[in-house]
């Protein structure tokens, strides 16, 4: 792989990890209302999930969902639903007892499954592969290189964005404000996930 090909990777990378997404929104709430500890789950779960999705697009799975208009539904559909329903569980947490009992908590299998519901994650897979790998004698020499780089910001955009919730954590749960705080941060955070599905929906 050439310099020229390992730098547009690189800011397509940094591009893509670092703007708020579903996951860096729900990095940064679970860390918010649970703490940095239990929101690393979800964390290295993010990696993992990108880790097997490009391995599917690299083998021309990603290529057979986005062409067969049914099946690419489903994947919108599915991950749509998903996104409105983690968005109505924060919306009406204000409080981190409230949190913890509103199934707000995503376990590593759903932030890996997650992955696959994103047709923006497919459509950025699919992107990779085409710019990167397909049609390449070393592919699986780049794909060695790739992948690594792809997992490496990942980890590293979601470890960022739930350092910050962690940051915010005490703060947010202040007594003396009745909740208040949390409550209009969650509900940012349901917002953003609301405007990440209605995004994705038109995709």
């Amino acid at each position: 792989m050439s310099t020229a090909e390992l730098t547009a990777l690189l800011l397509l990378c940094t591009a893509v990890s670092f703007t708020p997404g579903p996951n860096t929104t729900l990095s940064t709430a679970l860390a918010a209302n649970f703490g940095l500890k239990h929101a690393l789950r979800f964390v290295v779960a993010v990696p993992v999930g990108w880790g097997l999705l490009l391995s599917l697009c690299a083998s021309g799975v990603g290529a057979l969902v986005v062409s067969l208009p049914p099946l690419r539904m489903a994947v919108t559909a599915s991950g749509v639903a998903y996104l409105l329903w983690l968005a109505y569980k924060l919306w009406h947490a204000h409080q981190l007892t409230q949190a913890r009992n509103s199934q707000l908590n995503v376990t590593f299998w759903q932030g890996v499954m997650l992955q696959f519901l994103n047709i923006k994650a497919w459509m950025l897979a699919l992107t990779v592969v085409a710019g990167w790998l397909a049609g390449r004698s070393d592919i699986w020499q780049r794909f060695a290189v790739v992948l690594p780089l792809l997992l490496a910001f990942a980890l590293a955009s979601n470890l960022s964005y739930a350092l910050m919730g962690t940051l915010m954590r005490q703060w947010l749960a202040d007594p003396q404000h009745g909740g208040r705080r949390l409550r209009w941060f969650n509900r940012s955070m349901a917002a953003v996930l609301v405007a990440t599905a209605a995004w994705m929906a038109t995709i």
